[in-house]
């Protein structure tokens, strides 16, 4: 099978010279492998999306010239697709309804041993209610799904960081695959969406890196074939912390409509990869210098001085 790789960004904001980076990247591996390079719009935050910022995302990506292959997949048009893989998952008995807010998950999480990596841990309090209870408690608000988590350490090959290994029950627990606003988790519909595109290959930042073994195991409750992973390191501020999306230098639609060249910010993306040293370079260049062992191993920092320079915006 050829390669098939997207890029799913969320028009929570303009973009940003990191998601840029994101997207060049996929775009690269697609096209140095004569694969196909799709895009998914991933907008079930509906409070934070924006049509404007939509707008901008198109404009941006046809102006650093990375086109897509198929229409975009818009997820907040597959809710039925993502109802469909809650029931398969219910069927099977791997999902459950689950009615503890927040705060009550923190509470029961804030004994020793209780904080998992990426915040509370969930304890399983609904995992053990009674038809009867689940039935009262449904009557006051409704539930979100939460997946059983297997226990045991689950292992994959990340193309940049090796054999990465987590034990998902006990570092996050059984977690959310439906909120209760019936909106899908962003790890149940990324699963039921790469699967459906047929996607082969996910180049992504790391920050994602440890929502994969939930991923994996959710691929496994479907059914479903996993891709291969890459997760490249983020590009950080002067601060250390990762870019956000906000207006200034670092948004792509503010070095757009200021008129600068494209090849510019080609080679400064370039540059952060591993694949140029920052001077002007298109894009075609760039599918022939294309290596994923050239790729960072560690975050990159996007100092503004040297920013604006290599833009030409001194």
């Amino acid at each position: 099978m050829s390669l098939r790789g997207r890029f799913a960004p969320s028009p929570t904001g303009r973009i940003h010279l990191g998601n840029a980076r994101s997207a060049l990247l996929g775009w690269l591996q697609a096209r140095a492998a004569g694969g196909r390079f799709l895009l998914r719009i991933e907008d079930l935050d509906r409070a934070r999306c924006r049509p404007a910022f939509l707008d901008d995302l198109y404009r941006d990506l046809t102006w650093l010239g990375l086109d897509w292959d198929e229409p975009p997949l818009v997820q907040s048009e597959r809710g039925e697709m993502y109802q469909a893989a809650l029931e398969t998952l219910e069927r099977a008995g791997r999902v459950y309804p689950c009615f503890c807010t927040r705060a009550e998950i923190a509470r029961a999480a804030s004994a020793p041993h209780g904080l998992g990596e990426e915040g509370p841990r969930y304890p399983g309090t609904c995992a053990a209610l009674t038809p009867e209870a689940r039935a009262a408690r449904a009557a006051t608000r409704p539930p979100a799904w939460r997946f059983q988590a297997v226990p045991g350490e689950w292992c994959f090959e990340d193309g940049l960081h090796g054999r990465s290994c987590q034990d998902v029950a006990a570092a996050v627990g059984d977690f959310v695959v439906r909120r209760n606003d019936g909106v899908a988790s962003y790890q149940l519909a990324v699963v039921v969406d790469d699967a459906a595109s047929g996607i082969t290959d996910v180049l992504r930042g790391d920050d994602l890196l440890s929502s994969t073994p939930r991923q994996l195991q959710l691929y496994d409750a479907l059914g479903e074939t996993p891709p291969r992973f890459w997760h490249v390191p983020l590009v950080l501020g002067e601060d250390g912390k990762r870019l956000a999306k906000r207006e200034g230098a670092f948004a792509v639609a503010e070095l757009r409509e200021r008129g600068i060249a494209v090849e510019r910010v080609l080679g400064l993306l370039a540059a952060w990869s591993g694949l140029g040293d920052g001077s002007p370079v298109t894009r075609e260049e760039l599918i022939h210098r294309f290596r994923p062992e050239s790729l960072p191993r560690s975050p990159v920092v996007a100092h503004e001085t040297l920013l604006k320079e290599a833009l030409g915006l001194g």
